[in-house]
């Protein structure tokens, strides 16, 4: 097994190499308006740095989001497309639960990343990898209270949400944790029949979590002016 894992639904733009037991490579920038110019250059030097070519990847695993639009597609479009040329399957992973997998924690907390517009992405967890609820999108005031909490939104919103309850844990979806924790899953049989059933806890098929519409709209049709 060679894992290639990857995410860009926040502003870490973060790959890494997992061979089932271990991270072999991993790579993060933090840039959140570079998305589509940092993410290939941060695969070919994982794949550097671990001696490794794309034909010798067996998966391919793409963070799902939530995130904001354009950056959330440039990791998942390149999964689609790598796994195709490469004839290896793709996946998908709430990017949250990355987050939460990173942080090792054991007792119950939330995951929060930023969703622009003043509002946070978030989920509900009792342990690192098992997720109670979401993936959700609130104002900072309206999460649970007095749940401990991680994650780049936590810390942006620290005053709304109260300092005291914010953890020291990883703030973002770093690929090694994202890798690691498909890792644990690909072992299981017929994993491909439960994802595409959409029945997996943890794999999903590379599809963007969307919480609410893109900023871009296409225009409405114009109201035609009676004479």
């Amino acid at each position: 097994m060679l894992v290639l894992a990857f995410d860009t639904a926040t502003p870490a733009v973060t790959a890494a190499l997992h061979d089932g037991e271990r991270v072999l490579a991993e790579s993060t920038t933090i840039d959140a308006r570079r998305h589509g110019e940092l993410l290939v250059p941060t695969i070919e030097t994982v794949l550097r740095e671990a001696g490794a070519s794309l034909r010798d990847v067996t998966v391919v695993v793409a963070g799902s989001g939530p995130g904001p639009y354009t950056g959330l597609r440039v990791g998942l479009m390149t999964a689609q497309a790598l796994a195709t040329s490469l004839g290896v399957p793709a996946y998908g992973v709430c990017t949250l639960d990355a987050v939460a997998y990173g942080s090792g924690l054991t007792e119950p907390f939330l995951v929060a990343t930023d969703a622009r517009r003043k509002e946070v992405f978030w989920g509900h967890y009792q342990d690192l990898r098992t997720r109670l609820s979401g993936p959700a999108v609130d104002k900072p005031q309206e999460l649970p209270g007095e749940i401990p909490l991680v994650g780049a939104g936590g810390r942006m919103y620290a005053e709304t949400v109260g300092a005291s309850r914010l953890l020291d844990a990883p703030d973002y979806p770093f690929a090694g944790a994202l890798a690691a924790l498909a890792a644990e899953q690909l072992g299981e049989r017929d994993v491909r029949e439960v994802v595409e059933s959409g029945t997996h806890p943890v794999l999903s098929l590379p599809l963007p979590i969307y919480l609410r519409r893109p900023d871009a709209q296409v225009p409405s049709a114009s109201k035609k002016v009676s004479s």
